[in-house]
């Protein structure tokens, strides 16, 4: 089976080398026969794919220790759910899961797009032809899977323990649709350079693509922060990582596209500025990857260093060219249409907003790359810790709180300032009401205060927008208050889509702001009857407790909890040994409430003296973020389905295409 699954690989190379060379070569022919061709060889490499996939997947189930993958990463005692995980758990596997979802894209897009688009479609697949060769190339050469060793081992060395988590089991899969989901705005950005078709086709086709992308994306940098929490053990979900910010940064950069290409849609505006967003975030992606996977940095996120850095850092450099090139060659036909009208209106707050949202990109780049350039220039890695992020992230993230509260209120083109006031009124003494109810309980830190009550303004601004919109359907309609309003959303999905969105970055806020602001911490070291506190929770050491499988052994230590007088719960902070891999891993308990979360660690245990040390977190409105983030996914999830605009806007747009080749 493994000989098959390379044979696949090989195969797929070359079908997916032919789908691009065919491609590119009969849009210049204009062959149609030869773009058929590469689009039938976009199936083919797929279905090859899959199946070197499901090559390796059976593998890893069947134990075949003579492959250098299995034995790397599992083990004849690994549970079920982590065999199938530990295809994303190494170098090769993970880029093979990449490829497999890279085809995938490219597949559904050549399906979705055979009677559409069709002056574009040539390029198109010769751009995920590319991508994928190159994918299919470092799977083939340098990053093999199907690599045999010299012997067979008894077992292997098993799925790293922090691994060993069912986050695992959806958080990478998150990250790599949404990383990998950003090759087809581009692809279509690049076909739109290539053939000078730069009206708004491009990215009303990828619209939806680019969402989904950036709603996997965001979703895997929550489940990761989540991940963090529960398993590594240090009472926090995200200490500025460079893996965690090669994430977060084309996330940034795609959440500025979304919000700009409103403008370019609306006003012909920004059209070279949007194209540099779509390319910024397919570069940051592929850079994303070579910091991850180069070995360039340490981090308990990344893999072992590797050889692939250079091809990647070759590639990169390779996509950067010849988009950059193809934007600087097409800038006469890229000028906007219309200019900003004033500073006082939508547009020019969405343009702030894209400011904001790439300055926080570039900053966290530089944070990210700085240890690494430092030590190529002068020799020396040095580190830059969260307090440089925090210090310049917080300032933004205040900044786009309070545009999230302006924008939606604010007119497009020019509104004046007594409209602008009398929208705003209310959220602005929301504002002030929340400001004093935290001074007038006690609150006096600066960022508590100035954080929850920004969040009360975007709030009140948010529900009014919903208020106001239904009251203009009641009139309008006659309807009742519960049919006006469905009727609303349903119109307009992507409008009210993005103030869920906005109302889960604000909980996100909020949670962020409480556990940052108000945690507390304890650590002591007990005898069997010995207690200590945190917060409002008392803790009594009781006694240790331990049990074992096939895959490992696992020593806590139980202790009371008591809320005040009453006990509230039992907690079993431990620690996990591997047998495999002969590793320990830190599993922590937590106590979980809407208020606060109880955060406990076994950090040692004396066996001679009977003590155990433990250290305790109390981090209050944690629940919070991951709250936030659900209501942030099912607003974006929302503003995907389609409504009446987008089906007007689809049939002027399969209009346009017949017209065209009519002509």
């Amino acid at each position: 089976m493994a000989d098959f699954g390379a044979l696949c690989l090989f195969v797929a190379l070359a079908t997916s080398a032919w789908a691009a060379l065919a491609s590119y070569n009969g849009w210049r022919a204009r062959l149609g026969e030869l773009v058929l061709s590469a689009e039938r060889a976009i199936y083919v490499t797929w279905a090859l794919v899959f199946l070197a996939v499901l090559s390796l997947q059976y593998c890893i189930f069947t134990d075949q220790f003579d492959l250098e993958y299995v034995a790397s990463y599992s083990n004849r005692a690994l549970p079920g759910i982590y065999k199938f995980t530990a295809l994303w758990g190494g170098q090769a596997g993970s880029l093979l899961f990449w490829q497999l979802i890279l085809i995938s894209y490219a597949s559904l897009i050549v399906f979705t797009n055979r009677r559409r688009n069709r002056s574009l479609m040539p390029l198109v697949v010769t751009t995920l032809a590319v991508v994928s060769t190159f994918f299919l190339g470092l799977v083939c050469f340098m990053a093999r899977p199907f690599v045999r060793l010299a012997f067979i081992p008894e077992d292997g060395n098993g799925l790293n323990p922090q691994l060993q988590n069912p986050f695992m089991a959806i958080h990478p899969p998150c990250l790599y649709l949404g990383y990998v989901g950003l090759t087809l705005p581009f692809a279509f950005a690049i076909a739109a350079l290539v053939t000078g078709r730069l009206d708004d086709t491009w990215f009303r086709t990828t619209r939806r693509w680019t969402i989904l992308s950036w709603f996997f994306l965001g979703t895997g940098v929550l489940l990761g922060g989540w991940w963090a929490y529960v398993e590594l053990g240090w009472g926090g979900y995200w200490a500025w990582d460079p893996v965690e910010n090669a994430s977060l940064i084309p996330w940034l950069t795609c959440t500025a596209f979304l919000h700009s290409v409103m403008i370019e849609e609306r006003k012909k505006m920004l059209r070279v500025w949007n194209l540099s967003l779509v390319i910024m975030s397919f570069l940051l992606s592929i850079l994303g990857t070579f910091i991850t996977r180069s070995g360039v940095i340490s981090s308990v996120h990344s893999f072992t260093k590797s050889e692939i850095g250079p091809v990647f850092a070759a590639f990169l450099g390779l996509c950067t060219l010849v988009s950059v090139g193809l934007l600087l060659y097409r800038l006469p036909l890229l000028q906007s249409e219309h200019r900003l009208d004033s500073f006082v209106s939508r547009e020019s707050t969405f343009l702030f907003n894209n400011l904001l949202l790439v300055g926080a990109a570039f900053a966290v780049l530089w944070g990210t790359l700085f240890p690494i350039l430092s030590e190529a220039v002068r020799g020396v890695k040095i580190t830059v810790g969260p307090p440089f992020f925090n210090e310049i992230m917080v300032p933004i993230a205040f900044a786009l709180v309070t545009l999230a509260g302006i924008c939606p209120v604010i007119a497009w083109r020019r509104a004046s300032a007594r409209k602008l006031m009398e929208k705003i009124q209310v959220p602005f003494w929301a504002l002030i009401g929340g400001a004093a109810a935290l001074l007038l309980s006690g609150v006096h830190d600066v960022y508590a205060i100035v954080s929850f009550s920004l969040a009360t303004f975007v709030i009140t601004t948010t529900v009014m927008e919903f208020w106001w919109g239904t009251r203009s359907r009641l009139k309008v309609t006659g309807q009742n208050a519960a049919s006006a309003f469905l009727s609303l959303v349903d119109r307009n999905k992507r409008r009210y889509g993005g103030f869920v969105v906005h109302l889960g970055f604000i909980l996100i806020v909020i949670g962020v702001t409480g556990s940052t602001v108000f945690k507390q911490e304890a650590t002591a070291s007990l005898r069997r009857g010995e207690s200590f506190s945190v917060g409002r929770y008392r803790m009594v050491f009781e006694d240790m407790v331990s049990h074992d499988d096939a895959n490992r052994e696992f020593m806590g230590a139980r202790l009371a909890v008591f809320d005040g007088a009453r006990r509230s719960g039992t907690l079993v902070p431990g620690q996990n040994f591997y047998k495999a891999g002969q590793n320990p891993s830190t599993e922590v308990d937590i106590r979980y409430t809407l208020r606060d979360d109880l955060y406990l660690i076994l950090t040692g245990f004396d066996p001679q003296e009977g003590r155990a040390t433990l250290k305790a977190y109390l981090n209050p409105l944690v629940n919070w973020i991951w709250i936030g983030g659900g209501v942030l996914i099912l607003g974006a999830w929302f503003a995907m389905l389609p409504d009446i605009r987008d089906r007007r806007r689809d049939a002027e747009a399969k209009l346009r295409e017949v017209e065209s080749r009519a002509a």
